[in-house]
């Protein structure tokens, strides 16, 4: 979901987190008038802790988007989505985004909402859903992948400020999580029902 200006992106996909430049002077502007500094990552209209977070329903997905599936460049390099269905499993780092991109378009054609537990991958399919777990607390949760991003070498996917308030990292910007794609099986077995969420320790 984020590029730095002048490379491109999949077709429809929208970049927030690498617009730095813009993201750092808007904050910096904000700190002095109002005399106190904030957090890259805060959503600078509310609280992490007091954003509501809505329950995510799983359901057997539509066909895949095919403009957000195909291969793309992003941040001088190039991805190719995995349509082949394989198991993916990950560790690494997990941040998030917030207020400041409400509203905003994903790869998917949808609306950002920080409310919903959505999450951007460089790769995965666009819609799936995949196991995303704290590897500090043990908090887990199931996110639906709607986006791209994050392009850094040190992230392997960018939550939904509702996804980090539930894994416990929203005031900290990043944590150390394990990312396991749910298979066609455990989607279906979960379809029409709220996804489980575990609670961290």
């Amino acid at each position: 979901m984020h590029s730095d200006p002048g490379h491109d992106v999949a077709p429809g996909a929208r970049h927030p987190r690498h617009r730095l430049l813009l993201a750092t002077v808007v904050l910096g502007l904000l700190s002095t008038l109002s005399g106190c500094g904030s957090a890259p990552r805060r959503a600078p209209a509310a609280s992490p802790a007091a954003v509501d977070v809505e329950p995510l329903i799983v359901r057997v997905e539509a066909p895949l988007a095919t403009a957000a599936n195909r291969p793309y460049r992003a941040a001088g390099r190039e991805y190719v989505p995995d349509l082949s269905g394989r198991p993916y499993r990950r560790q690494g780092l997990a941040s998030w985004y917030g207020s400041q991109y409400q509203g905003q378009r994903t790869a998917s054609g949808e609306p950002f909402d920080l409310r919903r537990l959505s999450a951007a991958h460089p790769t995965l399919p666009i819609p799936s859903y995949a196991r995303v777990t704290n590897l500090d607390n043990g908090a887990q949760i199931i996110v639906r992948i709607n986006d791209r991003g994050p392009f850094r070498d040190d992230r392997i996917i960018d939550l939904s400020l509702a996804g980090a308030r539930l894994l416990g990292f929203a005031e900290r910007g990043t944590a150390r999580v394990d990312v396991e794609a749910l298979s066609t099986g455990e989607v279906r077995a979960l379809a029409g029902r709220p996804a489980p969420i575990r609670a961290g320790r």
